[in-house]
């Protein structure tokens, strides 16, 4: 089964400061048919107004990834951990028993990132995180794993997860495809932050999302130059 859910159909919250795109009930948001995708609960589509951002917020038991597609976002929290993700940057957080953080865009431009929330496996972890650098030539042409709690991810040295969960990303040139191989018990959930792709012949545009499940393997084909963020997760 392959669902595109085009980006004009997402739920959205629409402030001066903030533009969000809700691929998931989430907020104010509300859809009994998209309350998650499997471990998967959360996939927010988010610009950010410079000078601006989410005030000290709590959070608890959720693995946490930002992805950073443009401009930069300043974090920290009540552990006392302080630092900037930049375009091209992924950072994990585990709040686990409980934490506080905030995060802003003290740049002089907008932010635009994905962020993402994954159940973890097991409840009161010790918060906290990391963050690491991917550059997009560095997974030019093929599906590189960012953060993961897999153990066949294991020797590929990803972000951590507490989960036996994935998030992947590649950048493809037109006429350019990677092959994910899967268990049809898996689900699947796929963006193209930029560009225009196919999954096993389904075509999805930029900012849309493609939600796959019963596939033993998807091909991801690029029509158009397309950087692809997956999240591959336990039902």
């Amino acid at each position: 089964m392959i669902d595109v859910r085009p980006f004009t159909s997402l739920g959205r919250t629409k402030l001066g400061w903030l533009d969000a795109n809700y691929h998931f009930s989430f907020a104010n948001y509300d859809d009994p048919e998209r309350r998650g995708w499997g471990k998967l609960l959360v996939w927010n589509d988010d610009t950010i107004q410079p000078g601006t951002g989410f005030d000290m917020h709590g959070h608890r038991d959720m693995e946490i990834i930002t992805y950073v597609r443009r401009g930069a976002i300043s974090h920290s929290d009540h552990l006392g951990n302080a630092g900037k993700t930049e375009a091209g940057d992924v950072q994990v957080m585990w709040a686990g028993k409980g934490i506080l953080h905030a995060e802003k865009n003290e740049e002089d431009d907008i932010t635009q990132l994905f962020q993402i929330w994954i159940l973890p496996d097991r409840a009161g972890v010790q918060p906290g995180g990391r963050t690491r650098a991917f550059p997009k030539e560095g997974r030019a042409g093929e599906l590189v794993v960012l953060a993961s709690g897999r153990e066949a991810d294991a020797g590929k040295d990803p972000l951590p997860l507490h989960q036996d969960a994935a998030i992947l990303a590649a950048t493809l040139e037109p006429g350019q495809s990677v092959t994910h191989r899967t268990g049809k018990e898996r689900h699947l959930y796929l963006v193209p932050a930029t560009g225009r792709i196919t999954v096993n012949g389904t075509a999805a545009g930029a900012r849309d999302g493609v939600a796959v499940t019963g596939e033993d393997e998807i091909v991801i084909a690029a029509e158009e130059r397309s950087e692809i963020l997956l999240a591959d997760v336990p039902a």
